[in-house]
């Protein structure tokens, strides 16, 4: 697989030819509500074990679900934010299996008639490539509880909280082509989901998680059988897992062999997937309509109230911010992966330059916070303050390598830039006379590098420049220093 690395992301050199990759995504929220899809009990995370069950969630003889109406509406707005059609009439199903942690005997999901139907969704791949990926469906559906295996050397048990849950599974179309547009379009329902406020988007916690469907095809063929990879927590392992699946694939392909339609599991120790049971078909379930639970019937005007309730979403703050602030589309993309990225951007650029605030955002702010293991909402730095370094650079008060180093003063010191600059006497020094001066020192004490230069070693002018920001300490302008160099050289 050695040749891989030489063709575009999604393509893999086989001995028989090139292989493309087909990949489809079930991306399982869940949603922000203080309690269950079916009972009152609490959805809260990391409580003690077997605390957060009601008497519908043990599936005890006798009691009923009764449909918690908030994650409705949370399921219609989010199918709302990905162009999607919502159904006014859906059914709840049941889907039976038999597991140690499905107390039931069966999971209450949609089958045949869910909640949100056909959609779509733009995602950018890289700065140069967009593209749409069709949402096949979006349906409400109860989570199962935990099976934990390493707390007795010979018993699971069993820890139910999680049971009930409300969970949105959106299912795309086989539109994605490679692991890297896998984990943009993660990256952009998980955005959209944040956006609206129907999911927190915690993948660490398992409030997002994906089962990613791979198979491979020789470019122009029929989709080949695909291979379902379980339950993975992070955009990292997204991709690690697909294309290491796509590549077993192909392994088999080329040696003569045939895939087994199967449900695998991504060992991160290893890098490898493997076999953890045999891929079921909808028929293996014995869906039928939940004989408890009524028919879910939405009223146009109920659909449009909660459309017109919808915050600015992702690519609308995108060209909001390309149109009003001037930066590129690849770094509003970036800003607009997270709304408090956003607001923190559009507080710190008013009235100032919004190119140069998107730079030092993405580049020092977004770095710096990240070396700390913090999170925009906890930044030392406010967007007021950020801004008031822009327009320190912006005005010629300081250079942009002076800028950097109150920059690192601000993150420990929580001082204001203009205090920081002031008290180190920072300000730099745009005075012609002064700088003509130090030019002047420069080539005197250069005469040997001067006479390269002359004689065509245009590189040494960098020299120069660094020989006079250095006797400056870096105060100096650098605009006029080139000018001056320039100038003198002659």
């Amino acid at each position: 697989m050695s040749e891989t690395l030489k063709l575009k992301p999604g393509y893999i050199q086989g001995e028989t030819g090139v292989w493309e990759m087909v990949i489809g995504l079930e991306i399982h929220a869940q949603v922000s509500s203080k309690s269950k899809l079916f009972s009152g009990a609490s959805a809260t995370f990391g409580a003690q074990a077997n605390s957060n069950v009601s008497l519908v969630d043990a599936a005890m003889p006798g009691m009923l679900p009764v449909i918690n109406e908030y994650c409705v509406e949370q399921a219609v707005k989010t199918g709302l934010a990905l162009n999607a059609q919502i159904n006014n009439v859906s059914i709840f199903d049941r889907k039976n299996y038999f597991y140690a942690d499905l107390p039931q005997g069966y999971q209450i999901s949609q089958f045949s008639k869910p909640i949100v139907g056909e959609g779509e969704i733009n995602i950018d791949v890289d700065d140069d490539n967009q593209t749409t990926i069709g949402i096949e469906r979006l349906h409400l559906e109860q989570d199962a509880g935990k099976s934990l295996h390493d707390q007795h050397p010979s018993k699971s048990y069993i820890d139910l909280n999680r049971t009930g849950v409300a969970l949105m599974e959106i299912v795309s179309k086989p539109d994605i082509r490679s692991p890297q547009e896998a984990g943009a379009y993660v990256k952009k329902i998980r955005s959209i989901l944040r956006y609206v406020g129907s999911c927190d988007g915690n993948m660490e916690e398992g409030s997002l998680r994906a089962d990613c469907n791979v198979s491979v095809r020789k470019a122009g063929e029929e989709f080949g059988t695909r291979c379902e990879i379980k339950n993975l927590n992070s955009i990292r392992f997204i991709n690690q897992a697909i294309q290491a699946e796509a590549e077993r694939q192909v392994e088999i392909l080329e040696a003569g062999g045939e895939i087994n339609q199967e449900t695998r599991l991504f060992d991160t120790s290893t890098g490898e997937t493997r076999s953890m049971r045999s891929k079921e078909d909808a028929h293996d379930y014995r869906y039928f309509p939940d004989p408890d639970l009524l028919p879910l019937e939405f009223t146009d005007s109920y659909v449009q109230d909660i459309k017109e309730k919808l915050p600015e979403l992702p690519d609308f703050a995108k060209k909001r911010l390309v149109n009003v602030y001037g930066i590129t589309p690849y770094d509003a993309s970036i800003l607009v992966e997270e709304k408090d990225y956003v607001d923190f951007f559009e507080q710190a650029a008013t009235g100032g330059d919004g190119k140069l605030t998107a730079n030092w955002m993405i580049s020092e702010l977004f770095g710096a916070l990240k070396k700390e293991n913090l999170l925009l909402a906890n930044s030392p730095i406010s967007p007021e303050a950020l801004g008031e370094l822009i327009g320190l650079i912006a005005k010629g008060i300081i250079s942009g390598k002076i800028a950097k180093d109150v920059f690192s003063e601000m993150m420990i010191s929580n001082k204001k830039p203009s205090d920081i600059v002031k008290e180190k006497g920072l300000e730099q020094v745009s005075d012609d006379k002064e700088i003509l001066k130090l030019v002047e020192n420069v080539i005197a004490d250069n005469q040997d590098k001067v006479k390269d230069y002359l004689s065509g070693k245009d590189k040494l002018f960098g020299f120069f420049v660094g020989q006079v920001m250095k006797i400056s300490q870096g105060k100096a302008n650098p605009g006029l220093v080139n000018k001056m160099l320039k100038e003198n050289l002659k």
